[in-house]
């Protein structure tokens, strides 16, 4: 590979990071839970709930005494059989003195308590005793935060003139985020999201509104025997997301433990996502041992809209927009172009070892719904209402915990999974998991565990096991079975395939971490002949990394991986490409300034050989990139503290492609072979 014209980049890369004063701020731990469990997460995946959690709990920590099972599943890195482990303690030996007391509890290792100790206490926290418009002013915490986005490069869609009668972006290439978070200890909140994304209008167009999206709540915790309420936006979890999962949710990665899913019920929604939510109000009702979750949501949502005659009054929904993108005349006919009522309710029994829960719901849309003309569309939902019916349940005996769910789509299929953890010893713990997802199961909010994109059309069996041997090495891995009975998109008959994974992960001391990862998937696809019908061939694509993490002293930690990739189908010639990148962090104690930097130089051959690799990025705005193509990639992120309670991000990226002239296609395209990219974030917390 050439690189002569990229040596003058990389000089000034290192020379701007030696003289930047700025430097965005980094959580190397936190960083590696997030990575642990977004394996099999796209590009487009927005982390800003995860990360907004857990710098949440950072700043107000789980006071250990007086928490509730449901605050410690949000802490994804704490295990079903370690949740109730510690519940069991406290339980039986009263309260605990000190977080070292953690070490003498079954199945909590010094990595889940270093994890952990960053976001909790023995502390007393604030209650809604006494409390007054004076406190509520007085004592709560204020998050101000402002983000400002754009490419370098100018995009096709941005350079159609207004007097060329084609499809163009409307608005400005500037990308805006504004949120406000308020919080009254872990008692009183309120949110507001506002973000206007890439081409899209700003203060301008028909509606002339400002942002294109707007997103808050009121929540409020433990009023009685209202243990929550939510007035604006919110989420629903409840069983193993077969039947309603809205969201934050995660699936097959090396943190295996996440796989058997913790239902955290109704949570106030905080995301960018425009779509993953309910907008209305929600309430959880504690009885006893019962608790009792209705809700009802209403608002209009993204939808593609097919004509079935010369009235538009009967036009049919062809398929639902998830993008949350209105950059088009096309984007912005399909805004809110459908109207949508969901209203039901959840119903669980809570024992200390023991819960059981009944969901039952309706999804209500202004205009009925026409499936696709292709075969593999056979069984898709085609109506204007749907009721979704759902049992769960988890159960805890000893050091294994069990859990599962059976969902039923009214009129049509039904879906199970069922799984366990165990801790056979305390050095080894397994998972396993059964799933089957009948061909014409609906639900329009499932997150369960499946190989493709939804819960449905699919049969497999999931083992994974973690062996810590001692206290310098873990092993972590899973086989995922599985098989789609109906035809899919891009396969014209019944499919099968495989993944295996391992990771072996080595720490010979506080400062050093070495991972070694290999990944094997084989599934089938269409072959590349251009025919009605087509046959099966066989696809297979392996990965194998190998990272070194080094913290040199209290200041620097670098991180490096290598990461090289093999795709083939059938007889075809096989691919192979690699990634390789330096990253060093910057992150002195007590300091304004800390960052990050990546230089990094890959060589794939394409789309099927593209490596994902984890990107730091200004707060609550982590990142995954897919690598292809050949070309180098650097960014410097970093963060100055301004003062007490106020911060400033600031990222620029630049990726440099050897072998393309053109990168991106239609309105998004742009001609030349660099990309680059530049944030700015300031915050203020009062």
């Amino acid at each position: 590979m050439n690189f002569k014209n990229f040596g003058l980049i990389l000089l000034c890369n290192f020379f701007i990071f030696n003289i930047t004063l700025v430097f965005a701020q980094s959580d190397v731990d936190t960083e590696q839970i997030i990575e642990s469990i977004t394996e099999n997460v796209t590009e487009d995946f927005d982390y800003s709930e995860l990360t907004d959690r857990l710098s949440y709990y950072q700043k107000n920590p789980i006071n250990l005494n007086k928490a509730k099972r449901e605050q410690l599943q949000e802490l994804i890195f704490l295990s079903p059989i370690q949740i109730n482990a510690l519940l069991q303690h406290i339980k039986e030996n009263g309260n605990l003195l000190d977080l070292l007391e953690l070490q003498t509890i079954e199945g909590y290792d010094i990595e889940t308590i270093k994890n952990l100790e960053k976001y909790v206490s023995i502390g007393v926290k604030n209650s809604l005793n006494n409390v007054s418009l004076n406190k509520l002013l007085t004592k709560s915490n204020h998050d101000m935060l402002m983000r400002y986005g754009q490419l370098f490069q100018d995009q096709k869609g941005f350079t159609i003139p207004d007097s060329i009668n084609r499809s163009k972006y409307l608005g400005s290439p500037m990308r805006l985020f504004t949120r406000y978070r308020y919080n009254y200890g872990q008692h009183i909140s309120a949110s507001l999201n506002m973000e206007k994304d890439a081409g899209e209008q700003f203060l301008s167009g028909p509606d002339n509104r400002g942002f294109d999206f707007y997103s808050g709540n009121i929540s409020i915790l433990n009023l009685g025997k209202v243990s929550h309420i939510v007035l604006g936006d919110y989420s629903l979890q409840f069983g193993q997301g077969l039947s309603l999962w809205s969201g934050l949710g995660f699936g097959k990665g090396a943190a295996i433990i996440t796989l058997a899913k913790q239902d955290l019920g109704l949570r106030s929604y905080t995301s960018a996502n425009e779509s993953s939510f309910f907008r209305g109000t929600s309430a959880t009702i504690k009885l006893n041992n019962f608790s009792f979750t209705p809700f009802i949501s209403y608002k209009n949502v993204d939808a593609s809209l097919n004509a079935i005659d010369t009235n538009e009054v009967n036009d049919v929904v062809g398929s639902l927009g998830i993008s949350g993108l209105h950059r088009t005349e096309s984007e912005l006919i399909n805004k809110n172009s459908v109207s949508q009522l969901v209203y039901g309710s959840n119903v669980q029994f809570n024992a200390q070892k023991f819960r059981i829960g009944f969901t039952g719901y309706q999804t209500s849309f202004g205009r009925k719904f026409e499936s696709g003309k292709a075969l593999y569309n056979k069984f898709e939902f085609a109506d204007k209402s749907l009721t979704n019916f759902s049992f769960h349940y988890n159960y805890s005996l000893k050091n294994t915990y069990f859990f599962g769910e059976v969902a039923h789509s009214l009129g049509s299929g039904y879906a199970f999974l069922n799984g366990m953890v165990s801790s056979i010893a305390p050095q080894v713990s397994i998972l396993l998991l059964h799933r089957n997802y009948q061909k014409d199961y609906h639900s329009f909010f499932n997150q369960a565990i499946s190989e493709a994109s939804n819960a449905v059309n699919e049969k497999g069996f999931y083992s994974g096991i973690v062996i810590k041997p001692g206290s310098k090495w873990e092993l972590t891995s899973y086989a995922d079975f599985f098989q789609f009975p109906w035809l899919k998109f891009g396969v014209d008959a019944p499919s099968k395939g495989y993944e295996l994974f391992s990771q072996l992960v080595y720490s010979p001391s506080k400062q050093m971490k070495v991972i070694g990862r290999f990944k094997l998937e084989e599934r089938q696809e269409n072959d590349d002949l251009e025919n009605t019908v087509n046959t099966l061939q066989q696809v297979t694509k392996q990965n194998y990394r190998l990272e070194i993490n080094y913290k040199i002293n209290k200041v620097f930690t670098l991180r490096n991986r290598l990461e090289i990739v093999q795709f083939q189908k059938e007889q075809n010639n096989a691919q192979h490409g690699y990634l390789m990148y330096q990253d060093v962090i910057y992150g002195p104690l007590q300091s304004k300034f800390s960052g990050n930097i990546r230089f990094a130089i890959f060589d794939t051959p394409g789309f099927n050989s593209r490596i994902y690799a984890y990107e730091n990025d200004v707060l609550y705005s982590y990142s995954v990139l897919a690598y292809q193509n050949r070309g180098l990639r650097y960014y410097i992120n970093g963060r100055y503290t301004l003062k007490k309670g106020m911060d400033f991000w600031l990222r620029y990226s630049l990726i440099n492609y050897i072998n393309k002239e053109v990168i991106g296609s239609g309105l998004d395209q742009i001609d030349g072979h660099i990309r680059s990219d530049i944030k700015f974030q300031i915050r203020y917390q009062f």
